[in-house]
């Protein structure tokens, strides 16, 4: 495949903790489709890698929990008639979850008010808007 696998920064996926499955994928492909074993499925041991730091790991851990069956994430690839295209996919699919759930939690949001200028033009367009629609009122046409 094409060179190492970064999740972020300096850590990538090591080769030697991915678990590969091979089957054949579902679905029209002709004459090929019986012969060759192109839907690939990557599992990958979340709870007992030692490549991510263990803050990135309990992260990970904590967000993918739904995913996870025994500590175990599983992707799934098979949109593509070559295995080797479906590897690359998976492999790619797996480095992205992963770079999603280790990332860092967003800042908090600081609450800010609302400028009083801004306000008080709100409200007065609003006064001015209920008096174009009370002036609407049918009590003067006769």
């Amino acid at each position: 495949m094409s060179g190492p696998h970064v999740i972020r920064g300096a850590v990538v996926l090591p080769e030697a903790e991915l678990v590969w499955r091979f089957s054949r994928s579902s679905g029209p492909g002709g004459q090929h489709v019986n012969t060759s074993d192109s839907q690939v499925e990557l599992r990958f041991d979340l709870a007992r890698t030692k490549a991510l730091p263990p803050v990135w790991q309990e992260r990970a851990l904590e967000r993918l929990a739904g995913r996870l069956v025994d500590g175990v994430l599983t992707v799934r690839a098979s949109e593509h008639r070559s295995q080797w295209r479906n590897r690359e996919a998976a492999t790619v699919r797996l480095a992205a979850l992963l770079a999603e759930a280790t990332a860092p939690p967003p800042k908090p949001r600081k609450k800010s008010r609302v400028p009083r200028g801004i306000n008080e033009r709100r409200l007065r367009e609003k006064k001015q808007r209920g008096e174009t629609k009370r002036g609407r009122t049918g009590r003067d046409w006769g």
